[in-house]
């Protein structure tokens, strides 16, 4: 697959929603260096998952800092496509749906302080699927630290994400129906995706399969 190349293209989503997946797909048809957060890296998830009201300010703040560091370094040294599988605004979205007033108002104080003006993505591609298929999906990636993640956690979670993709313009946007989309196995899936992707140049757009699929029949 050929296309003119996007300098800074990232994938948002909830939990399990196959941002990962994607990002490594695209990286490799762009020949793109890819960025994955470094979210087993943290060592209070595990402790989060298990005691989140104990475990939930020191998890964002090491969150915040590993992914502010990763992304400057990564966009300072990028001399071509860069793939992400995070937007850095994911950490303020988790922790304002994580932390109780008081933590949310320290974690703001840090924010604002540490995230400075970085570039922001040439295009966002936010991946939606139901909490059903989320807890599929996570079940069947078998990561022990994330076996104890509530369906209400992801609801609320996948609530958080509505909001702020409801309100974002900080870039274009593609919002993609990801339920019935199979990117690890079907070629035709991840093609008819890939090629959508770079229509987009401005706004927001909206790609949803089984509604095609279903007009098509």
């Amino acid at each position: 697959m050929t296309t003119q190349p996007r300098r800074f293209i990232a994938i948002e989503g909830p939990i399990g929603v196959g941002k990962t997946t994607l990002a490594r797909r695209l990286a490799a048809d762009l020949d793109a260096a890819l960025l994955l957060e470094p979210v087993q890296d943290n060592p209070f998830l595990a402790d989060f998952y298990r005691e989140p009201q104990r475990f939930a300010f020191p998890l964002q703040v090491q969150f915040l800092l590993a992914r502010l560091d990763q992304l400057e370094t990564a966009l300072a040294g990028a001399d071509g496509p860069l793939v992400a599988d995070y937007l850095l605004e994911k950490d303020r979205l988790f922790a304002e749906n994580t932390l109780d007033e008081r933590a949310f108002a320290l974690y703001e104080a840090l924010w604002q302080r540490l995230v400075d003006a970085l570039p922001q993505p040439d295009l966002v591609i936010y991946l939606q699927a139901p909490v059903a298929v989320l807890q599929a999906r996570i079940a069947a990636r078998g990561r022990r630290f994330e076996r104890s993640i509530s369906a209400d956690y992801l609801a609320r979670l996948d609530a958080a994400y509505t909001r702020f993709f409801h309100y974002y313009d900080a870039a274009p946007l593609l919002i993609v129906n990801a339920a019935e989309i199979d990117l690890v196995d079907s070629e035709d899936d991840y093609r008819r995706l890939f090629e959508q992707i770079h229509l987009v140049r401005s706004g927001r757009h909206y790609f949803n399969p089984v509604a095609a699929g279903r007009q098509a029949l």
